[in-house]
C-alpha cells in the first residue's frame, strides 16, 4: 500500500511578464499545483520503495527514492525560506534596496515560503508515518553576513538560486513517479527566473541572466548537480544536523 499525492494543473492567466515573476512561485500551490489529497493504490509503481526519510543511527537521513528526493527539495527549500525571510525584514530592507529590487527580492520570499510550504504538505500527506519520515524545520547561520548589505544580500541570493536550479536539474533523473517529475519540472522553471532576476539585479542589461558559468556552452542546458554536490554549499548554511547517505 504506497500513499501518493495527486496533483492536479490549472492554468492561470498571466498579462506580462512581470506579473508572471511576481505569481509564478505562488500559483504552484494555490492555483497551479493544488493537493487533492492522497490515495492508497497497490498497483501504483511510481513510488520508489528504498530507504524511507527518518532518524538513522541517531541522526535523520533524507533517505532514497522519490521520498528522498522531495525531502531533499524540503531542505533545500526551507533554506531559500528562510533567508529571504531575513532579507525582507532586515531593519534596513527599505532604505538598501531601491523599489524594483524590494519588488523582486519580496516577491521571491513569498515564492519560496510557498515552496517550502507547499513539500511540507505534500510529504505529510504521502509519508506513510510522517510523525518520523518527516525532515523537522532546520536551523540555519549565515555567518557574519551582513543582511543590510545590497552587495552581500544579492551575492548570497544569485549563489543559492544557482545553486536551487542546479539542485533539482540533478535530482530530476533520480525520480520515478511522473507527477512528481512534473512537480519538480515546475518549480525548477519558478527557480530559473529566479535566479536570472537576481542576476539581472546585480548586472543590469547584462547577458549575465544566462551566463556561461551556468549554461552549458556545448548543449546549452543549465548546470544539473546530483545530491553529493549540492549538499555541502547548502550545508554552509544549515546548522541542524542531517545526513544524506542513499543519495547520490
Amino acid at each position: 500500500m504506497k500513499n501518493e499525492v495527486k496533483i492536479h494543473e490549472v492554468d492561470p492567466s498571466l498579462d506580462s511578464r512581470r506579473s508572471f515573476l511576481k505569481l509564478s512561485g505562488l500559483t504552484l500551490v494555490t492555483a497551479g499545483l493544488v493537493l487533492a489529497g492522497c490515495s492508497n493504490n497497490d498497483d501504483d509503481n511510481d513510488m520508489q520503495d528504498n530507504t524511507l526519510p527518518g532518524i538513522k543511527n541517531g541522526v535523520f537521513d533524507l533517505g532514497s527514492g522519490d521520498f528522498g528526493v522531495l525531502t531533499y527539495a524540503y531542505a533545500l527549500e526551507q533554506l531559500e525560506a528562510d533567508f529571504y525571510t531575513k532579507v525582507v525584514n532586515a531593519s534596513g530592507f527599505n532604505s538598501t534596496f531601491n523599489d524594483i529590487e524590494r519588488q523582486v527580492l519580496t516577491d521571491l520570499y513569498h515564492h519560496e515560503v510557498v515552496h517550502r510550504d507547499f513539500f511540507k504538505a505534500a510529504l505529510t500527506g504521502a509519508l506513510p508515518d510522517p510523525s518520523t519520515q518527516l525532515l523537522p524545520s532546520l536551523a540555519f547561520n549565515y555567518g557574519s553576513m551582513n543582511f543590510n548589505s545590497r552587495n552581500e544580500v544579492l551575492a548570497t541570493a544569485k549563489a543559492l538560486e544557482d545553486t536551487g536550479v542546479a539542485a533539482y536539474n540533478g535530482a530530476g533523473k533520480l525520480i520515478k513517479s511522473a507527477d512528481y517529475l512534473l512537480l519538480a519540472g515546475k518549480i525548477v522553471s519558478v527557480e530559473a527566473r529566479h535566479a536570472s532576476a537576481i542576476r539581472s539585479l546585480i548586472n543590469p542589461n547584462s547577458k549575465d541572466f544566462a551566463g556561461d558559468d551556468i549554461i552549458s556552452t556545448s548543449t546549452g542546458l543549465d548546470v544539473a548537480k546530483d545530491p553529493s554536490k549540492i549538499l555541502p554549499i547548502a550545508g554552509g548554511f544549515i546548522t541542524t544536523k542531517f545526513t544524506a547517505k542513499y543519495l547520490p
